[in-house]
């Protein structure tokens, strides 16, 4: 290799150390990475650029709003509601789970479906008390074997087949090509689900991080007759409390939520407070508060107000305010809510709430006007929105959706239109018929997966361009002693462990010009290795980072970390086998003449 080749290698394990070990963002890495090669002269404008056009990429984007339409039409609710019944056991509810998840998954980007089966579910397994905990991972992954099944089903399979097409300048896969690895590998995994998961999965139906509202919030009153009346909550010295945080002001049996700095109180006021609760009697020192008056009264924040509601919410990766604390990050003005607590691993963070740090994957309980169940519902910030006070949803348009998603599997499916162009269609018809407005369109298009997605391109194109993907994958073929299925079972390896720690998109399109090479080299049918890789990229079941659903089930379910890894390296090995002998037994890995 020349100096480039060598300079592209070491590029390439820089991105995968930052992407490991650091919390930089994939798209601000994959993007600077796209930059260095552009200006170091590697790859021409074009070159670095062509992901951004990429066929299968704008099929993914595409595909997002087909998904927003049937997420806010109501058709994943329509779905859920006439398959949930009343099972009487832990295995006959997973058994309730298993279709509706699966047939969604494998049309659908799989995460505004967990998110709209997370509320579902988990009102559901109060109603038939079996333990949330043993329900949301197995939701998780199913909904990751679902996305195995067809080629739209997650946009790994779509971003693969788009730079296969590039790289090899053939037509690529049908919807269906991978469905007959999916299917039995599907089928493998529910089984394995069935079977192991109720026993290995933790019980932790009594144990609720935000079960007790008492627990975390204390309430006082403005003293009629104090020297607090009239002033305001910042001139009041109310605002920059160091353990516990103002909420809301109930007044005259109404309620004002998200208190500004700028209310004035008044005699009688009901404050809440957010925090440690130990700090009552320093709120009681301030001249002008006095206790609150029980008398067996209900809380104010579990009495139901048309003024506020109670949202839980899951932090994702991609949250403005993460790595920083709640104060700091001044969680009331940019998201015009209130944290009242956080839960991580399954419990509520105690101590002082606004020095808290957000991570992903923490639980918050906010309390919010209603407009922000709508404003946040498809921002980036929250993977979950999980309404608490739990409005109806509309169904007036769910069949509509459905069979403009069935229209575009069969367009594609029987070959009448590309995938691309039936994807487009959908997408348009799912906002000129209203199941969703351009808005929610907008919002449903996940901007980081899809820059993540593009300025990966240009380091598979560079990988290839500079004879990187030949010199390793002349290694691979030498590791694998020239043996096919060795060959086959070590690209399956290789993905599966970089999806654990980089993206799944990211690492399968940094693989398959590496392995196109290597089958090239080896005389082998390329064919069962795309699929691998494919396959790879999706199983990821052994930590909640490693995928999106992983992460959003993290919280509700009350895990931790220790629970993925019990349930999950097992799933990860098992999937592999299953998946490797699929492929070993159904395709040739030898080319034929």
């Amino acid at each position: 290799m020349e100096w480039q080749g060598w300079f592209c290698l070491a590029l390439t394990v820089v991105a995968l150390s930052l992407l490991t070990l650091t919390r930089m963002a994939p798209h601000f890495v994959m993007m600077a990475v796209m930059t260095i090669l552009s200006a170091m002269g590697i790859l021409s404008g074009d070159e670095a650029l062509a992901g951004f056009s990429n066929s299968g990429l704008i099929t993914v984007a595409a595909m997002f709003v087909v998904a927003a339409g049937i997420h806010g039409s109501g058709g994943v609710d329509l779905m859920v509601n006439r398959a949930l019944g009343h099972p009487k056991s832990v295995r006959s509810a997973l058994c309730r789970i298993f279709a509706p998840v699966v047939v969604l998954s494998g049309f659908l980007n799989n995460t505004p479906v967990v998110a709209t089966m997370i509320p579902a579910i988990h009102a559901w397994s109060r109603k038939i008390k079996i333990p949330p905990s043993k329900l949301m991972i197995p939701l998780s992954y199913t909904a990751i074997l679902g996305g195995t099944l067809t080629l739209i089903g997650t946009s790994t399979n779509l971003v693969v087949n788009g730079q296969y097409q590039e790289l090899t300048r053939n037509a690529g896969f049908s919807l269906f090509s991978i469905t007959a690895v999916g299917i039995p590998v599907a089928l493998a995994g529910m089984a394995f689900i069935w079977m192991f998961l109720p026993k290995w999965l933790p019980d932790r139906s009594d144990k609720q991080a935000f079960g007790n509202l008492r627990e975390f919030t204390l309430e006082v009153t403005v003293d009629p007759n104090g020297t607090l009346v009239g002033k305001t909550v910042q001139s009041a010295n109310l605002r920059n409390l160091e353990r516990v945080y103002l909420v809301e002001i109930e007044r005259h049996n109404t309620i004002v939520t998200a208190v500004s700095s700028e209310e004035v109180l008044h005699g009688g006021d009901r404050l809440v407070f957010a925090g440690d609760t130990q700090a009552i009697s320093d709120l009681l020192r301030i001249h002008g508060i006095v206790a609150s008056a029980d008398n067996g009264e209900v809380s104010t924040l579990n009495k139901d107000r048309a003024e506020r509601c109670l949202v839980e919410a899951v932090v994702s990766p991609h949250c403005t305010a993460l790595g920083k604390n709640i104060r700091s990050a001044k969680f009331r003005d940019r998201y015009g809510a209130v944290v009242l607590a956080v839960a991580r691993n399954g419990e509520r963070v105690k101590g002082n709430l606004g020095n808290i740090y957000l991570e992903a994957g923490d639980t918050l309980l906010l309390e919010a006007r209603p407009a922000f169940v709508t404003r946040q519902r498809y921002n980036k910030d929250f993977l979950l929105i999980n309404d608490l006070d739990a409005e109806t949803p509309r169904h007036d348009r769910a069949w509509l959706s459905w069979v403009i998603l069935v229209g575009v599997v069969a367009a594609a499916g029987f070959g009448w239109i590309s995938m691309l162009n039936a994807a487009l269609i959908g997408a348009s018809l799912m906002v000129i018929t209203g199941c969703c407005s351009i808005s929610q369109a907008e919002k449903s298009l996940d901007l980081t997966v899809i820059i993540t997605i593009a300025a990966s391109f240009a380091l598979g194109m560079a990988l290839q361009k500079t004879g990187v993907a030949a010199f390793l994958a002349h290694n691979m073929i030498h590791l694998s002693g020239g043996t096919p299925w060795l060959l086959l079972v070590l690209t399956y390896v290789v993905v599966s462990l970089l999806t654990e720690t980089i993206t799944n998109n990211a690492a399968a399109v940094l693989m398959l010009p590496i392995v196109l090479e290597a089958t090239e080299k080896a005389g082998l049918n390329n064919e069962p290795f795309v699929f691998a890789i494919m396959m790879a990229a999706s199983a990821s079941f052994a930590t909640p980072l490693g995928y999106q659903t992983n992460l959003m089930v993290y919280g509700p379910g009350g895990y931790r970390f220790s629970d993925f890894l019990k349930v999950g390296i097992p799933m990860n090995i098992f999937i592999g086998v299953v998946t490797l002998a699929v492929l070993i037994i159904g395709w040739p890995l030898v080319k034929t003449l």
